[in-house]
């Protein structure tokens, strides 16, 4: 019998019963040492800038397992423009990590994961947040749910594959660690000109073991206001421009409110507010007893699919040019707006694209039930292959909660049971020889709501990528 994807209730075609059950021992066998590496990861502290250490792990790790293991760098013209972000800072010594099995020609896959985390406001954890944990199933630490947990699913699934059924992977497996997932997607950017690409792509990032098809589009923007600075004492002949933000504050909650009642993409229909407006940082004086000189906020902006980043940008910037007409001091002295990070593009996998189907038949091989099919206020670095290099990507990982908030944390039975699948999904692209052929790979603002409509989504604190 030839080797297919599923039949309709999720059994394996072409495949006898219980021919994973030795896959599944040497997952459950292998876990302890998935775990171990996944502290270590953790432990490293790769938050931007500082991402080499937690890469040598990875590169380690991968040239146990048989992956030839190679630098990608990150070339500075890549934060030239859309849907390149705006560096955060030299990519020097900053490059992505790349492993491959079996180079060359057949049908390829591709595995990504980021390697970075964002930053740990130590006092409001339980404990040092680079020092990992493991309480009630659960290993707690920055960058254990987003997404460190995912590198030890897909390694997991890999080695159990190369023990016990190691003639499975018969064509290219590549698996990739990136830099800047979490403010600009630089780094798989330049992976991806550099030709580091698969047929098909799955990303494995935290989505509690549902598939997570698609997002919004991500802009970060720096809003600066000037004033005149002096000692507090003359501070009623001064101007303090933190008084000034809240106009702005109001500004950008009026676009976010404006944006959400638009209503015209189907596939985000079932997402309570998928273009939220956040402002995530302010900066501003030096000292209590002088009035700053200036202030700045840093505001990460949701919006829709069918803007470019360019669109975006314009309306936020018409958004703050509006408001500060209305107030004296800002009528004469408009604030400064300038994109600082992510220009990404909104994306969607269409719902039932054989990687789709492939991989939730996968799943439900493992676990005896469907994963839901989920789209989000968020964007993952899935946008890239899909929208930029035509290649169909969708994320897939374990169950997390308090992702970029105090105690992060990844459960480590959901790595497990991700690896299951993982394995399942490798084995059986290879042996049907890849994807069916299928167009379009992403799907388009005006198709039916029928083939958008998605299930209810998890709560965001949980799983899930929330850039």
């Amino acid at each position: 019998m030839a080797i297919g994807y599923a039949s309709a209730d999720c059994d394996p075609v072409g495949y006898a019963p219980g021919s994973f059950e030795a896959v599944d021992h040497a997952i459950e066998a292998g876990a302890e040492a998935a775990f171990s590496f996944l502290e270590k990861l953790v432990a490293a502290p790769s938050t931007v800038g500082h991402e080499a250490q937690a890469q040598e792990i990875v590169a380690a790790e991968l040239e146990r397992l048989g992956f030839g293991v190679a630098a990608v760098p990150v070339p500075p013209e890549t934060a030239d423009a859309a849907p390149g972000g705006v560096a955060q800072a030299s990519y020097a010594g900053r490059d992505n990590v790349v492993g491959r099995i079996n180079p060359g020609p057949g049908p390829s896959l591709l595995l990504n994961g980021h390697v970075d985390v964002v930053p740990a406001e130590g006092a409001r954890w339980s404990a040092a947040p680079f020092t990992p944990r493991r309480v009630d199933g659960w290993l707690t630490g920055r960058g254990a749910g987003d997404m460190k947990g995912g590198f030890a699913m897909g390694l997991l699934a890999i080695e159990a594959l190369r023990r016990v059924m190691p003639d499975s992977i018969t064509g290219e497996l590549t698996f990739l660690s990136v830099i800047e997932e979490e403010c600009t997607g630089n780094g798989t950017l330049a992976a991806c000109r550099a030709g580091v690409l698969g047929d098909a792509v799955v990303v494995l990032e935290p989505t509690g073991l549902d598939l997570l098809l698609g997002g919004v589009g991500v802009l970060w923007v720096e809003i600066g206001i000037d004033g005149i600075p002096a000692h507090a004492e003359a501070a009623d002949r001064a101007v303090n421009p933190v008084q000034c933000m809240p106009v702005i504050l109001r500004a950008l909650a009026d676009l976010e409110t404006e944006m959400s009642a638009r209503r015209d993409d189907p596939a985000f229909s079932e997402v309570a507010s998928p273009y939220n407006v956040n402002p995530g940082t302010v900066a501003a004086g030096d000292w209590p007893s002088s009035v700053p000189g200036s202030a700045r906020l840093g505001v990460r902006v949701g919006y829709p699919r069918a803007w470019t980043p360019q669109q975006a940008f314009e309306r936020v910037q018409a958004a703050v040019r509006a408001a500060a007409q209305l107030h004296p001091w800002l009528a004469e002295h408009p604030p400064t707006v300038r994109p600082t990070g992510y220009r990404a593009e909104g994306y969607l996998l269409a719902p039932e694209h054989p990687l789709a189907a492939a991989l939730s038949n996968a799943h439900c091989w493992a676990h005896s039930g469907q994963p839901r099919r989920l789209v989000m206020g968020s964007t993952t670095d899935a946008r890239y292959y899909l929208n930029q290099f035509d290649r169909p990507a969708l994320a897939y990982g374990p169950r997390a909660r308090n992702i970029h908030a105090a105690d992060e944390a990844v459960e480590l039975a959901s790595i497990i049971g991700g690896a299951r699948t993982m394995a399942r999904f490798i084995a059986r692209y290879f042996a049907a020889g890849g994807l069916p052929d299928h167009a379009p790979q992403a799907i388009s603002l005006d198709a039916p709501q029928a083939m958008l409509a998605t299930p209810g989504l998890p709560d965001a604190a949980e799983s899930g990528s929330s850039r």
